[in-house]
């Protein structure tokens, strides 16, 4: 213990920890950081009783920092073979625990003893395991060893072991994540559009399947399987995000961050299960939600990508067209930028005119048209199924390769003179690798203000984020 600052109070709390909890084991080992450094660490590991209906003993280990007490530990859980982890709001999809009460840290009034009882409070609310079938016990086994061959810390997403079949490469397969509406939405669009062979919906939700997803199973969706375990999304080719948190945040920051805490224990799951998958989000702040997917899923930029304005390019051409009649301008008209009330206008094409006048006159003509097709847009609300629908649009191009453009949210770092790390919308052709290529947008000061006064609030939004 010669390298612990505060070796007296750390071992006066163990001994606590020790008289409390007897069937406790102590040990020395190497833990590996998210940054590849490691530490011979303090650790602990045990069984805590927990009462869910019938009482278990739910098997974790704990490190101790050489900070301690005044830094909290880093806490797992430590599942068998035939225990599946429960992804839920305080365990991502690695075992690892997060807590209100390491995040509230702070010496002397947290202490180890105090960390253990929240813990149970916490497991009794939403049990953080299950048990496995034989099939699906064989699959966890695989995923813990892959667990602790990289680390018994953060999982090292550059190091992932190869898994899955040796059908990759010609059956495409769509995962759609988050068994709610818009999940269930985007399921039956693909399946309508026979855009993919197979659709797995990963229902993350407690308990049996209800509601939509039992009205799946009963009226038989061909080629659709519905799953509790992250195992059935191996070799996808797509990954649809659809889940968004129902906690009880009182801010908007509050329902992001609860959101980043649902998606850091999906995303490295999914990416371990898919490593050549092109994630696309649905799920809201969608901007803020692919920035944290790219983060989460060590995944080039290219494969990662947020449904963006996508929908409402698509609604924004027709308008054009359909309603307007200026099919011209449809052809090279994007809705860019942020979803919501800060969405512009822009063009990929400039060639207006051949003199300055007669371009001076035909943008102001644009402008007005556009003007006049953007107040439609405004009525039209997104629902569900209208974002499943765009959802398969997407899916569409990349697994048929389609190098179709569409306006989706992409890292917008370089365009526009943006130097932040965020995700906007602009158009982009789409193929089975992702974002192909970036189309250029016709130079406008308008929009690229725009823009960059979206870049700077939705970056600093992500610095809030604890991710």
């Amino acid at each position: 213990l010669s390298q612990y600052k505060f070796r007296d109070l750390t071992i006066e709390e163990l001994k606590d920890v020790s008289k409390t909890y007897p069937n406790f084991t102590f040990s020395m080992n190497t833990y590996t950081f998210k940054d590849g450094s490691q530490k011979d660490l303090l650790n602990f590991s045990g069984t805590v009783p927990v009462k869910y209906g019938h009482s278990y003993n739910i098997p974790i280990r704990l490190w101790i920092l050489d900070s301690h007490p005044f830094a909290p530990p880093i806490c797992f859980l430590k599942p068998t073979a035939n225990m599946g982890i429960a992804v839920g709001k305080h365990v991502d999809a690695r075992g690892r625990i997060y807590l209100p009460y390491l995040q509230n840290w702070s010496h002397p009034k947290s202490t180890l003893i105090g960390l253990i009882k929240e813990m149970i409070a916490k497991f009794e609310e939403e049990l953080p395991l299950y048990s496995l079938s034989s099939s699906d016990a064989a699959r966890q086994s695989e995923l813990l060893s892959y667990i602790a061959k990289i680390t018994e810390g953060e999982t090292d997403m550059k190091s992932r072991s190869k898994t899955g079949g040796g059908n990759e490469g010609c059956f495409n397969k769509i995962t759609v994540v988050g068994a709610g509406d818009l999940g269930i939405a985007c399921v039956l669009a693909v399946a309508a559009k026979d855009v993919a062979d197979k659709v797995v919906l990963l229902d993350l939700s407690e308990g049996a399947a209800k509601g939509g997803t039992m009205d799946l199973e009963i009226f038989a969706v061909p080629n659709v399987e519905i799953s509790k375990d992250f195992s059935a999304s191996a070799d996808s080719k797509v990954v649809v995000l659809t889940v968004n948190s129902l906690g009880n945040a009182q801010t908007y920051l509050d329902v992001i961050q609860s959101n980043v805490d649902l998606f850091r224990g999906i995303i490295p799951a999914v990416s371990h299960y898919s490593q050549n998958a092109v994630l696309l989000v649905a799920s809201h702040p969608v901007e803020v939600m692919t920035f944290v997917s790219w983060k989460l899923s060590s995944f080039p930029k290219s494969r990662v990508i947020g449904v963006g304005a996508n929908l409402d390019s698509e609604r924004f051409r027709y308008i054009l067209s359909n309603l307007l009649k200026a099919e011209v301008l449809a052809k090279d008209a994007w809705v860019v930028g942020e979803q919501g009330e800060d969405k512009v206008s822009s063009w990929t094409s400039c060639n207006v005119a051949a003199n300055q006048t007669e371009a001076m006159a035909a943008r102001n003509s644009r402008e007005k048209v556009a003007n006049r097709a953007m107040e439609v847009l405004k009525g039209k609300g997104q629902r569900s199924w209208s974002v499943g629908l765009s959802v398969a649009d997407l899916a569409d191009s990349i697994l048929k390769d389609k190098r179709k453009v569409h306006s989706v949210s992409t890292l917008a770092k370089g365009c526009c003179n943006i130097n932040s790390e965020v995700f906007l919308s602009l158009p982009c052709i789409l193929g089975t690798s992702g974002v192909i290529e970036m189309v250029s947008l016709e130079e406008d000061p308008l929009v690229q203000e725009k823009l960059q006064s979206s870049a700077g609030s939705i970056h600093d939004l992500q610095q809030q984020l604890k991710l």
